[in-house]
């Protein structure tokens, strides 16, 4: 699913987010809570909006569930939903604060800080600190930032996510 196509969906639905801020509360909620209902992630993500078109939220739904199989898979093919290479790299990084900012709600709707690990906490702490990146990015220096932290949240995310739902079977 691009990019494009799920930020035309929030931007019409006047949601006041972006599709990264989206995408990243719904992989937050499913983070905290791998039995998290996309109707859940829905309600929150279109408090302030208008509802959506069938074949949107149908698109969406889709997004969402897509979003929870590449988590649990073995594959690690999980993503961030950003927008493409063909895009500003100052546009890519500030969908990139939008996204982490998207996923601390995630998580935050789900998840009770105080009983995470250590180590848990220091990655919140870090996509804390991506929310601030400056977004005047340009040059080959900043691509390679960018896709270092990219890589670094891909990572953080499954790591995060094992943790907090081996919490739920204890």
């Amino acid at each position: 699913m691009t990019y494009q196509i799920i930020n035309a969906i929030v931007v019409q639905s006047d949601a006041e987010l972006s599709a990264a801020q989206a995408h990243g509360m719904a992989t937050g909620m499913l983070c905290a809570n791998e039995q998290a209902q996309s109707t859940e992630w829905l309600t929150e993500l279109f408090r302030h909006g208008t509802p959506q078109a069938d074949e949107d939220r149908t698109t969406l739904v889709h997004l969402f569930e897509d979003t929870r199989n590449l988590l649990v898979s073995d594959e690690f093919e999980f993503d961030l939903l950003l927008p493409g290479d063909d895009a500003l790299l100052s546009e890519q990084v500030e969908a990139l604060t939008y996204w982490c900012q998207g996923f601390l709600l995630g998580v935050g709707f789900t998840h009770a800080a105080s009983d995470l690990s250590k180590e848990a906490s220091e990655i919140l702490k870090d996509i804390v600190e991506f929310t601030k990146l400056d977004t005047e990015a340009e040059g080959e220096e900043d691509e390679s930032d960018f896709m270092e932290i990219t890589e670094y949240m891909r990572s953080a995310v499954l790591l995060l996510c094992n943790e907090l739902n081996k919490e739920g079977e204890r």
